[in-house]
């Protein structure tokens, strides 16, 4: 099976790369460090394995839709950081730009593609459901009205324009996801590290997450449900406040859980972007979980004990 990630070298993207590329598939992973069109295969990969190939994701196709003729499925994953600095105008801007234009150069080079890929699954974020309190969210929920929720529902529209016969869209609602090595846990583990762990803000609001195992595996598993289109919730059965999060990553650690960082002092420090972090989404997969997806790591304790070890 033939697969391009665009967003492949990445905290998700790459272990999904190395998943499917251990099992003998092809896996083209776009990226902007090489020149346009150029390819590179991974060393210690093998045959098919890994091969990196340059883009410029400017919104045009560019020499990319050879890279893409004869895919099973494109996953989207580009984009910048949403936490890699303040929220500027043109921290903004940037983006909505990197989302945007990267999924309007997939679709121009899918549709000059000979035999384009079936599947096309597109990333988005729960931040697409705004700060909703303690209301039930699943797929079908309106979305928010602030700077996130608004980016969302414009990437996720623009990677709509690619459903056509014979090639489905999933939308990728992803929530927090934890591991070990990176990632939002990666930033929140040091504070514990020194004992001064503890909620964001109140503790009351919500936190969608979903253990990254169970992310890799979802996104493959929606490539072998045909059946799956539309928005699906890539988090984990049973959110927690971020006050029952803060205490359960506590326990885990073996540290206290009790030094809360306040609103105000995350808005200093933060601006803007702190309004995402201590909003609340208390989203379910209900999408998935209806299809059947089994869930490894559905709570949050034993998500944190396959990371931290009994």
């Amino acid at each position: 099976m033939k697969v391009v990630i665009a967003g492949g070298s990445g905290f998700l993207g790459n272990p999904l790369a190395w998943t499917w590329a251990e099992e003998g598939h092809d896996v083209r992973v776009l990226t902007r460090s090489l020149p346009a069109g150029q390819g590179q295969h991974e060393s210690g990969t093998g045959k098919p394995g890994i091969t990196r190939v340059g883009w410029v994701p400017d919104g045009s196709a560019g020499p990319l839709a050879p890279e893409l003729d004869g895919a099973a499925l494109v996953v989207n994953l580009a984009g910048e950081s949403i936490a890699g600095g303040r929220w500027t105008p043109a921290r903004k801007q940037a983006l909505r730009d990197s989302r945007i234009n990267a999924t309007r150069s997939l679709l121009a080079a899918m549709a000059q593609a000979t035999n384009p890929p079936a599947t096309f699954i597109s990333g988005s974020a729960v931040g697409y459901y705004g700060d909703r309190g303690t209301e039930t969210l699943t797929e079908d929920s309106s979305p928010g009205t602030d700077f996130l929720a608004q980016l969302c529902v414009d990437w996720e529209a623009e990677a709509k324009r690619a459903a056509a016969p014979g090639q489905r869209v999933v939308l990728l609602r992803t929530g927090l996801v934890l591991e070990r090595s990176g990632g939002v846990l990666g930033k929140m583990v040091l504070p514990f590290r020194l004992f001064a762990g503890g909620p964001l803000g109140s503790g009351r609001q919500y936190m969608p997450w979903i253990h990254r195992h169970d992310w890799v595996e979802m996104v493959r598993w929606i490539n072998d449900t045909p059946s799956l289109s539309g928005p699906v919730n890539a988090t984990a059965p049973h959110p927690v406040t971020n006050g029952e999060f803060a205490h359960a990553l506590g326990r885990a650690m073996r540290r206290p859980a009790f030094l809360p960082a306040p609103r105000f002092a995350m808005s200093m420090v933060l601006g803007e972007m702190a309004d995402a972090v201590l909003s609340g989404q208390r989203a379910l997969p209900a999408r998935a979980q209806a299809a059947g997806y089994h869930f490894r790591y559905p709570e949050i304790d034993i998500a944190f004990r396959g990371i931290f070890g009994d």
